[in-house]
C-alpha cells in the first residue's frame, strides 16, 4: 500500500477556508493518501479571533501552527520537522522564502485566483471584473520566490456574467478551486504532472484594493464605472456624496442621458440617473448614513425629495 502523502496546508482568509457550501481546502485532505497539517498567520488586533481557515483546522482535529513569519529560522525548523512531502498555498499572504520553498519533497503548489500570467498579485479577482475579462478562473502553479511567477501546473476557468460581482466571483472560484488542487496532487504524487512556464510579457499586476479608489469620479466613462460598483462589492464599495452626505453604491447599470458630470438626471423606481463622462449610470441599490443598503425604488418612496433632478453628486459640503 502506497504511504499518503503528508501535506501542510498554508492559508488565513475566507477564500482559503469556506465558500457557500463546503470548504475549500479539506478536499484533497480527505484523500486516502494525505496527512495533514496547517500553517496560518496570527490574528491581527486587539480582539484576537481565529481566522476562518484555523476554525476549519481545530473543527477537524487537525495541527495548527501559527508563526508571525516564515522568515524565522525557529519557524521553518519547525515546518520541517513536520517532514512533508507536499505544501498547499491558498491565500496565505505573505511570500514565501526560498529556503521554506525547499523544504517539501514535492515542493509548493498554490492555488491562485485568476488565469495566469493576468492578473498576478492581491486583488486579482475584483481587477478581472472591473476591467470587463470575459472570463476568470484558478491556476494551480508551482511557487517560486517571485510573486505568482511559478510554473503553471493546472488551470480551470469560468465565465464572468455581466452581472457578477466581486463577491459573487470570489463563491465562485472557491468552488472550482478545490478539484482542481486534488488533481495536481494526484499527479504531483504520480509524477505525471509539468509544469508550463509562464509568459512575463502577458503578465498584469492586480493592485490591492483600497477605499480611495472607491471613490467614484463621475468624470469617467458609465461603462467604467458599472464594472467598479460590480468589482468592489462587497468590499470597498463604490461611493460618492449626495448634498455633503455620504452615498454607497451597490449596484448600477449603464443608461442613456447626458449632463454634467455627477448631475442628477432623472429619478424613479427603476433607479437614480446620473450623468457621467460619457453616458450616465442609473444606480439602483443605494445605502444612505445610518441607513442599510436598500433597492432605490424603496428609497424613491421615502425620501423622494433628497433626489431632486439637477443635483450634483460628489460635491464638498458647503462649510458656511
Amino acid at each position: 500500500m502506497t504511504e499518503p502523502l503528508r501535506i501542510v496546508f498554508a492559508g488565513t482568509p475566507e477564500f482559503a477556508a469556506l465558500n457557500t457550501s463546503r470548504p475549500c481546502w479539506p478536499a484533497p485532505m480527505k484523500s486516502s493518501r494525505s496527512t495533514p497539517s496547517r500553517i496560518g498567520r496570527p490574528g491581527r488586533g486587539q480582539k484576537l479571533m481565529p481566522s476562518p481557515v484555523k476554525q476549519l483546522a481545530l473543527e477537524n482535529g487537525l495541527q495548527v501552527l501559527q508563526p508571525p513569519t516564515l522568515r524565522d529560522a525557529q519557524a521553518q525548523a519547525e515546518l520541517a520537522a513536520l517532514k512533508p512531502d507536499l505544501m498547499v498555498v491558498v491565500a496565505y499572504g505573505l511570500i514565501l522564502p526560498q529556503v521554506v520553498l525547499d523544504i517539501p519533497r514535492l515542493g509548493c503548489i498554490n492555488s491562485h485566483a485568476s488565469l495566469l500570467p493576468r492578473w498576478r498579485g492581491a486583488a486579482p479577482i475584483q481587477r478581472a471584473v472591473q476591467a470587463g475579462d470575459a472570463e476568470s478562473g484558478v491556476t494551480v502553479m508551482r511557487m517560486e520566490a517571485g510573486l505568482d511567477t511559478g510554473p503553471m501546473l493546472l488551470k480551470v476557468s469560468t465565465p464572468i456574467s455581466a452581472e457578477d460581482t466581486g463577491g459573487s466571483l470570489h463563491d465562485r472560484l472557491a468552488l472550482i478551486g478545490p478539484p482542481a488542487v486534488v488533481q495536481a496532487i494526484a499527479g504531483l504524487a504520480a509524477g505525471t504532472l509539468e509544469g508550463e512556464v509562464q509568459d512575463d510579457s502577458l503578465a498584469t499586476y492586480a493592485h490591492k484594493l483600497n477605499k480611495d479608489e472607491a471613490r467614484i469620479d463621475w468624470s469617467r466613462p458609465a461603462i467604467e464605472l458599472e464594472r467598479l460598483v460590480r468589482a468592489f462589492n462587497p468590499w470597498p464599495i463604490c461611493h460618492s456624496t449626495l448634498n455633503g452626505e455620504a452615498l454607497k453604491v451597490l449596484a448600477a447599470s449603464c443608461a442613456e442621458g447626458q449632463g454634467a458630470p455627477g448631475e442628477i438626471l432623472g429619478a424613479s423606481k427603476d433607479g437614480l440617473v446620473v450623468a457621467c463622462g460619457e453616458q450616465a449610470l442609473c444606480l439602483t441599490r443605494l445605502q444612505l448614513p445610518g441607513g442599510k443598503a436598500l433597492n432605490f425604488s424603496d428609497l424613491y418612496n421615502s425620501r423622494r425629495e433628497k433626489f431632486a433632478v439637477g443635483t450634483l453628486l460628489g460635491q464638498v459640503a458647503d462649510a458656511s
